[in-house]
């Protein structure tokens, strides 16, 4: 390992703002994880740790250490017949694990597909798409304690996901580095079983009419999802962006009730005793789609994605959101939270 020091980050992470790091590190192995943290006089200083940057957005320079975790390996093993179980390092990309199981024949992670970033930040954010969340894979999430070294290994229940959140992304923020997650993933024999697929959610159903596919095996699931996601959302290579911006709300039933006496068209869909709203069509309907503001704007096509056209600071990003935020509440009374973690 070396320690850089004043490294940018603009390259590290898909909002593609100009900002510094006060020191940076990239981890590669385990051993070079447990190695850093032998370092006291590190681990006091501010940590932040980064995978594929997909999910941050950066206000000002970082007065701390950022460390990048660069771990690979999957590997598989059977579970009890029907399934098997796959462990991905940290460090692996998210969208090459999903082609990989996807090519095996190993069922579960098709609609997850071309989400950016990296194995280790899924549990965090309890990332999920088209239906599925990846809690529902889920079976181990192993972890080093900074503080301690110590290392340790939480079931799913003792993950506490909940929508687009987790035990990592709360009490536990900051405080671990995760090494590697265990999946446990359907083993389909061709052709696949339907019953086992996710076909009704979002533009799946179209897009697979579209494609000529009548009997999709979990391969046409992942292009169909693929094609979908590359047709409205922007490449962070080509425009900044952390994908979705902004979680989904879940309001009242008396609360959506009182909404759809006033906006008729709102739709919604069921979340554990309340209701959820799209953010985007919130948004849409305070007319943000489509607007810039210098460098930062709100996509053209999908108005839950802020974008960084060229030179916008992630304050200005941040500003943006804000009025987005304000706007939806002034309107509708819905308190919209970012997706992405603002540093």
């Amino acid at each position: 390992m070396h320690l850089e020091h004043h490294i940018s980050l603009k390259p590290l992470h898909t909002f593609g703002v100009a900002v510094k790091t006060r020191y940076f590190v990239e981890a590669k192995t385990e051993d070079d994880i447990y190695a850093l943290l032998n370092y006291r006089s590190i681990i006091r200083m501010p940590i932040l740790i980064l995978g594929g940057g997909s999910n941050v957005l950066f206000t000002r320079d970082f007065d701390g250490i950022v460390i990048r975790i660069n771990t690979k390996g999957i590997e598989a093993k059977d579970f009890d017949g029907q399934h098997i179980l796959v462990t991905a390092q940290s460090g692996e990309n998210w969208d090459g694990l999903v082609k990989y199981c996807v090519e095996k024949g190993w069922a579960g992670l098709e609609n997850l597909s071309l989400i950016p970033g990296t194995v280790g930040a899924a549990p965090i954010q309890n990332i999920g798409a088209y239906g599925v969340e990846v809690k529902d894979l889920i079976e181990t999430v192993r972890f080093v304690e900074i503080d301690s070294g110590e290392e340790h290994s939480f079931s799913k229940s003792e993950c506490l996901f909940g929508y687009r959140d987790s035990i990592f992304k709360q009490t536990l923020k900051g405080k671990i580095i995760i090494q590697s997650v265990s999946f446990k993933l359907l083993k389909l024999q061709p052709p696949d079983d339907p019953a086992f697929l996710k076909l009704d959610y979002g533009d799946i159903p179209q897009e697979l009419q579209s494609m000529g596919i009548k009997t999709p095996g979990i391969a046409g699931v992942r292009e169909a999802v693929c094609r979908i996601r590359r047709r409205k959302l922007p490449d962070p290579d080509v425009r900044g962006n952390a994908g979705s911006f902004f979680k989904n709300p879940a309001i009242s039933q008396v609360q959506f009730e009182d909404l759809k006496n006033k906006y008729s068209s709102i739709p919604s869909y069921p979340a554990e005793n309340q209701v959820k709203v799209p953010a985007a069509w919130l948004i849409d309907q305070c007319g943000w789609k489509g607007l810039r503001s210098g460098d930062a704007g709100v996509h053209p096509d999908q108005p839950l994605v802020l974008v960084n056209y060229g030179n916008a600071s992630g304050k200005e990003i941040m500003d943006l959101s804000n009025q987005i935020m304000e706007s939806v509440y002034t309107r509708f009374g819905i308190q919209l939270e970012p997706e992405v973690n603002i540093f």
